[in-house]
């Protein structure tokens, strides 16, 4: 029979006390089994033993891991479990994440072991093999009110937290407590590295209901500056009051980014599907103007390339991510846009053909579209998805490649990828495969002839 983690877990918590220890679950599995929400991912702290024989009790259950040894950090393969020893910290630095000398202490008691975290909804314990909730900092309370409050003065050490207390607020549903919100704005996030900057901001956008708040609260705490800048732009860029009632561009995206995390598990890149809601009119900060009385962002697509390029270069190398924003970014209004001229299929056929991920594109366009319009969205997307489908049925059919060209006697050449481009547009046109090809030989004939 294979043990559950849970199960495991007790085993664990049953050998640590037997060798004179003691393990409890910590952090966000005790927090969000208060709220009554399922958590997989289990963290267990295990106090009065060495690395030593913790790893030796893991390795009686399971294939140890030893993910940070030397931080008393350690995992069991094929398990949702991280088990550590507890830990003190010195800064050594100007206070980013990795400023920090880290000392296994598996002495130094409950209280301050929970001490270290960082908010009192995550200093919580419980012994797994009683039951028993140790609650120093009156983090049950806080989770009542839901209020997100720092655990100790140590807390601006740290400016990662900075990020976490907006994430944790987007992610629940809470408010940080006015006096951790202060201390917030005194940090300087300019000290953290890129990979930590992302990894909270993905793990806002994928796994938050809202992720808006996430940034509200940047905003707030006046935490966007340095990292998104161009995000902070978009607030008080008015908009035509007619299009766009929810107000100025901040407004609009915040809204869309909401609407976008509705349905992002349907993206075929949930992480790149949120980031190309959140920077889709980012270029309205330079395109906006008023023109005869009414507000316009002409070319805010185009301007937005050049924004978003500038976001994502601060925060990534990841070359795909870029990609699919930039594309995204580019072509964002025209679905809606094609429908409401009830354009040609040829239009519909190279939108799409341009397109990284079409039906992503569709999504990003319902998003928008709710963002700033409560009306129901069922014959656009109805239409949008039937152009699709032609797309991907035109695609799906034979069509000319290099070697039917050969076949037909013609020899390669330069001008080859010029031919293949025409029998591609022809392809988008529905063409059939045996039409495409003496098509396109005459063209190429034609070309050569002419040079």
């Amino acid at each position: 029979m294979i043990k559950s983690d849970i199960q495991i877990a007790q085993i664990i918590a049953r050998q640590a006390a037997a060798n004179g220890g003691r393990a409890y679950y910590v952090g966000g599995y005790v927090r969000d089994g208060i709220m009554g929400k399922e958590n997989k991912d289990i963290d267990i702290e295990i106090h009065g033993l060495s690395a030593d024989q913790t790893r030796h009790i893991l390795e009686s259950v399971g294939d140890c891991i030893t993910a940070g040894a030397s931080f008393g950090v350690f995992c069991l393969k094929g398990r949702n479990m991280d088990i550590a020893l507890p830990r003190s910290e010195t800064m050594t630095g100007r206070g980013g994440h990795k400023d920090f000398d880290v000392f296994v202490d598996p002495h130094i008691g409950l209280c301050k072991a929970a001490g270290r975290r960082d908010f009192t909804i995550n200093a919580l314990m419980q012994d797994i093999l009683n039951g028993e909730i140790y609650d120093f900092y009156s983090g049950i309370e806080d989770i009542r009110n839901k209020v997100i409050r720092h655990v100790s003065s140590a807390f601006p050490e740290d400016p990662l937290r900075f990020l976490r207390a907006c994430r944790f607020a987007a992610k629940l549903g809470f408010i940080i407590a006015e006096e951790t919100a202060e201390l917030c704005r005194r940090m300087d996030l300019s000290t953290l590295s890129p990979e930590r900057i992302i990894g909270e901001l993905e793990n806002a956008l994928v796994n938050s209901e809202r992720p808006s708040v996430f940034f509200e609260e940047l905003r707030r705490m006046e935490g966007l500056g340095f990292w998104f800048p161009e995000l902070e732009a978009l607030a008080g860029i008015r908009q035509d009051p007619v299009f766009h009632p929810e107000g100025d561009v901040w407004t609009h995206t915040m809204k869309t980014v909401d609407e976008a995390a509705k349905f992002r598990d349907q993206a075929e890149r949930p992480f790149f599907f949120m980031m190309s809601a959140l920077c889709h009119d980012i270029g309205k900060s330079l395109a906006t103007e008023e023109i005869d009385g009414t507000i316009h962002a002409y070319g805010h697509d185009e301007k937005g390339q050049d924004l978003a390029k500038k976001l994502l270069d601060r925060l990534t190398n990841e070359t795909k991510l870029k990609k699919y924003v930039l594309n995204m970014v580019k072509l964002h209004m025209r679905p809606n846009m094609l429908v409401q001229q009830n354009a040609s299929d040829k239009a519909f056929m190279k939108l799409f053909d341009l397109s990284v991920c079409p039906e992503d594109l569709i999504l990003l366009s319902k998003a928008d579209y709710y963002g700033s319009c409560a009306d129901c969205y069922e014959n656009i997307e109805y239409e949008l998805r039937e152009k699709l489908s032609e797309y991907r049925r035109r695609m799906s059919l034979p069509y000319v490649k290099g070697e039917d060209l050969i076949a037909e006697g013609i020899s390669p050449g330069p001008d080859f990828s010029d031919a293949l481009g025409y029998a591609h547009k022809l392809r988008l046109a529905g063409i059939d495969k045996k039409e495409a090809l003496a098509q396109t030989v005459g063209y190429l004939k034609h070309i050569r002839n002419c040079n």
